[in-house]
């Protein structure tokens, strides 16, 4: 529909000045901050807190009940999850609604970022030692303290994506605050996972002695990564600033949480990007959240487990500058799909010599190299929908419509969580246990859960973009050009 419109646009209108201001360098450097923050907390929240709860959680409890504890705990992770992806459409309904002298996104990335901080260390505490003292009480506690924390972490994700649409309204333009975006996001997110071990381990000595993981060494860990968090959104809240194109002053209202919810089931290239990246997210939290398991019980190398943040931090740092040069002479949608081919490169590699550490690094580059550009791509195809369902639907839904992506982020991370959990529980990889502890049998679960699997499902997340994604950029082009000249028409 959309095509066939832009295809009629009148020649003068094709003519027409393209919308974008280029943004400012203090601006463009504080939205790239704000990821570096946001990633980082993500990465606490999704994989390593379930490294906590199977490592150190439960370590004062007899072993026999935590293991039952930790598949509850593991459990209620994923069910909670999935059933906050409803509410993910209701938030970004509200960030839309939202109208202040601030703006529309600057108050929920202070609200959220520092309420989501606060209670990140508190479960990183086992609620202050309850988990010690009343199991029952504190899975009652936990939960509805976990919902409040997802809830406020998505307000802050929701609102920093959805950002983009508002910072520019050019396709290039929000390639360069998207690549900016995930290069502070690569530092974050892959950056953590360089220091965690470092982190975990230099508190525990502190106050236990002991050169090993414990409740105290992970709660300074939840400490600096909240603090880190609270600094990043006053960066994104104070350093940037909302334009007023035609496009966002002369919309329609967004209409309540109904109207969120069809403004989405009629967008059909933002629910086609959709399934390729949950595809995707999937596939990538499946092994990047059992990768700590591959190095210590099958490597037997926990120590070496630090080059799979600095693979992922140097990949990020490199691919995150070049995705808006690439993306001038390259279409999106090659940068995407070829990083799907490098992508299983990196698990055939796995799969060929998982207990090789020159082999797994070879293979942590080529699964780690091509990620941004999928990212990217990703929440640029998702951004350019905006535009697109604005013209089919007469709704300018910009929050609503990014808020999609945390959403797909959360169904992957409550799929990493139960992953993770149900590994550790499986091949025996919980307490005290170590590599050599480990049976065949134990290591070919790992396996398929870590490689076979996701391989398979990142093959079909590409097979989906190929063949339903269809705006591009020259198509975002036209309909914006369209857009203007109708809003501008009245």
């Amino acid at each position: 529909m959309a095509e066939s419109n832009v295809a009629a646009a009148p020649k003068e209108t094709q003519q027409s000045a393209k919308p974008t201001r280029k943004g400012s360098l203090l601006s463009r450097v504080a939205y790239s901050f704000g990821n570096v923050g946001q990633s980082a907390f993500y990465n606490a929240l999704s994989t390593y807190f379930i490294v906590y709860v199977t490592s150190s959680l439960f370590s004062g409890v007899d072993k026999a009940l935590a293991t039952k504890l930790i598949g509850v705990i593991t459990g209620l992770v994923v069910v909670i999850r999935i059933a906050e992806i409803f509410i993910d459409p209701l938030l970004g309904n509200i960030v839309d609604n939202t109208n202040t002298k601030w703006g529309r996104f600057k108050p929920w990335q202070l609200i959220g970022g520092t309420v989501s901080a606060v209670l990140l260390v508190l479960v990183y505490t086992g609620l202050f030692g309850l988990v010690n003292v009343n199991t029952t009480l504190f899975i009652v506690l936990f939960v509805i303290t976990f919902i409040v924390l997802d809830v406020f972490y998505s307000l802050r994700d929701i609102s920093y994506w959805g950002m983009i649409p508002a910072l520019s309204s050019d396709s290039h333009e929000r390639s360069t605050y998207t690549a900016l975006g995930s290069f502070g996001g690569s530092i974050g997110y892959n950056g953590l996972t360089i220091v965690v071990i470092p982190i975990v381990t230099y508190f525990s000595y502190i106050f236990t002695g002991k050169h090993q993981e414990s409740q105290s060494g992970w709660t300074c860990f939840a400490i600096i990564v909240a603090i880190l968090g609270v600094l990043t959104v006053c960066s994104v809240a104070f350093g940037t600033k909302e334009s007023s194109s035609t496009l966002r002053t002369k919309a329609e209202d967004n209409g309540g949480p109904l109207a969120a919810f069809k403004a989405l089931a009629q967008n059909d290239q933002l629910l086609w990007v959709a399934l390729s990246y949950l595809l995707y997210a999937i596939a990538n939290v499946a092994t990047t959240g059992v990768l700590m398991y591959l190095f210590k019980f099958i490597l037997n190398n926990s120590a070496a487990y630090s080059i799979v943040g600095v693979v992922s931090v140097v990949a990020g740092i490199v691919m995150a500058p070049l995705y808006p040069i690439l993306n001038k002479r390259i279409p999106r949608r090659y940068l995407y799909l070829g990083g799907m081919v490098l992508m299983v490169i990196g698990y055939l590699l796995f799969i060929i010599n998982p207990t090789s550490l020159p082999v797994v690094t070879v293979g942590l580059v080529f699964f780690y190299l091509p990620q941004t550009f999928i990212q990217m791509t990703a929440i640029l195809s998702l951004t350019d929908s905006i535009e697109y369902g604005q013209l089919k639907n007469g709704k300018r839904n910009e929050a609503v419509t990014l808020s999609v992506r945390p959403m797909l982020d959360k169904i992957a991370g409550a799929c990493s969580n139960g992953i993770v959990g149900a590994v550790a529980i499986a091949a025996g990889m919980i307490g005290n246990a170590t590599a050599a502890d480990m049976t065949a049998a134990n290591i070919r679960i790992f396996e398929i859960c870590a490689f076979y699997v996701p391989l398979a499902v990142i093959i079909l997340s590409a097979v989906v973009f190929l063949l339903k994604v269809k705006i591009t950029e020259k198509m975002h082009d036209g309909i914006v050009r369209q857009l203007e000249a109708q809003l501008n028409e009245g």
